[in-house]
């Protein structure tokens, strides 16, 4: 079993920043592959960074490109996003999730182990 705790969502201003935090317990196993997804009000979740935690290999939405950066620290078995330049459509619920793989899309179907969520809202 796999239990992902989220932290770190909190209300800021546009322009702003933020980490979120993801700590894994349980099975290595399983989880190789990290995300972070998030869900607006009214909309579908959306993959929005993951991460491959032995190669590094990362994957970026298109929307978060070039603000938003994945990262892992594998001795204390947590994966960060680092947010920045934080608009208001980044408001949303945001959850990190496990799946296993040599490749890791952003697909919520390919994640089998998810947290609670993180609420983050820009204003």
């Amino acid at each position: 079993h796999v239990q992902l705790v989220e932290s770190g969502g909190a209300s800021v201003q546009a322009g702003g920043s933020l980490r979120l935090s993801c700590s894994a317990s349980g099975k290595a196993y399983g989880r190789n592959c990290i995300g972070w997804f998030r869900q607006a009000p009214g909309k579908e979740r959306e993959g929005i960074a993951t991460i491959h935690t032995v190669s590094e290999t990362t994957q970026y939405a298109d929307s978060v490109k070039g603000r938003f950066t994945i990262s892992t620290d594998s001795a204390e078995n947590t994966v960060y996003l680092q947010m920045n330049n934080l608009k208001s459509e980044d408001t949303g619920m945001y959850y990190c999730a496990a799946g296993a793989g040599y490749y890791c899309p952003l697909s919520a179907t390919s994640f089998a182990f998810w947290g609670q969520g993180t609420q983050v809202t820009v204003s």
